[in-house]
């Protein structure tokens, strides 16, 4: 098992700055990736970036240049800074990781999901 704690999120005029922080514990080890996704009310969960094993990092073209992900392997802490925050980045905002499981049989590829926390951008 892997536990997730996202921190960070809060109340943001337009334009403005949050970090998003995501706390990882438990079994860590074997984990792919980790990243971050939003959900805004109405809407399906998105991919918004991820980093993975080897640091390649991937994001939504909605926050590319924006947004940067980025990870303290000494803290088994991921990150996300957000810069220039628009209203539309309003969302939950859920810490993800996947995990290769090699100890199951047939072994598999599993995703833990954190708590959510609030981002809301006011305009």
């Amino acid at each position: 098992q892997v536990q997730l704690v996202e921190s960070g999120g809060g109340l943001v005029q337009a334009g403005g700055s949050l970090r998003l922080s995501c706390a990882a514990s438990g079994r860590r080890f074997s984990i792919k990736a980790m990243g971050w996704y939003r959900q805004a009310p109405g809407k399906q969960r998105e991919l918004v970036a991820v980093i993975t094993l080897g640091d390649s990092t991937n994001y939504a073209d909605s926050v590319k240049g924006r947004f940067t992900i980025s990870r303290d392997n000494a803290k088994n802490t991921v990150y996300l800074q957000m810069n220039s925050l628009k209203p539309e980045d309003t969302a939950v905002y859920y810490c993800s990781c996947r995990q290769i499981r090699l100890w199951v049989s047939p072994p598999d590829e599993y995703d833990y999901w954190g708590q959510g926390t609030q981002v809301t951008v006011s305009s």
